[in-house]
């Protein structure tokens, strides 16, 4: 069996990324409105985590990106909380710990970068994930945080990273 590798991402990667993305919003039956199907920043995410206090991550698994997921500020949140952005995963890769391994990754990077808070957004359907986001400790909240332009997202979650 092959190594997963965890890595920053390259730009390379961007279309790999993009493709991942947009494979698993599709799987889910994702509006494409209101959510990271729409976002422009999909396409260059390299360049978009190139900015201060953010980074994110790809799986890779012989040569191809299996999975991603990134940290960065909240937009229009508090400067102690940052967001986990574009988390998702093909479906070869779930129920691996993959995810585990990678929550982990970018909880460890908003912890150097100062941050004190951790907040997410989903889709209620998407309950693995959310499985997951409770076994990192997550807890939901009663309104959305900040302004992340994803109004279609109803469950938000937050985790404290002290």
């Amino acid at each position: 069996m092959s190594e997963v590798i965890i890595r920053e991402i390259q730009k390379a990667d961007n279309v790999s990324v993009a493709k991942v993305i947009r494979s698993v919003l599709e799987e889910f039956n994702v509006p494409k409105v209101g959510t990271a199907y729409a976002d422009p920043q999909l396409d260059c995410m390299f360049e978009t985590y190139a900015e201060p206090q953010s980074a994110y991550f790809v799986v890779e698994k012989d040569n191809k990106i299996i999975g991603c997921a990134g940290i960065a500020p909240l937009a229009n949140g508090s400067p102690e909380v940052c967001e986990l952005q574009k988390m998702y995963f093909l479906p070869e890769t779930r129920g691996l710990g993959i995810g585990v391994k990678m929550m982990e990754t970018c909880l460890d990077k908003a912890k150097a970068f100062g941050f004190k808070q951790c907040y997410l957004e989903t889709m209620p359907y998407m309950e693995a994930a959310q499985k997951l986001y409770q076994k990192s400790g997550f807890d939901y909240l009663e309104a959305p945080m900040g302004c992340t332009g994803h109004s279609s997202c109803p469950v938000w979650m937050i985790k404290n990273l002290e």
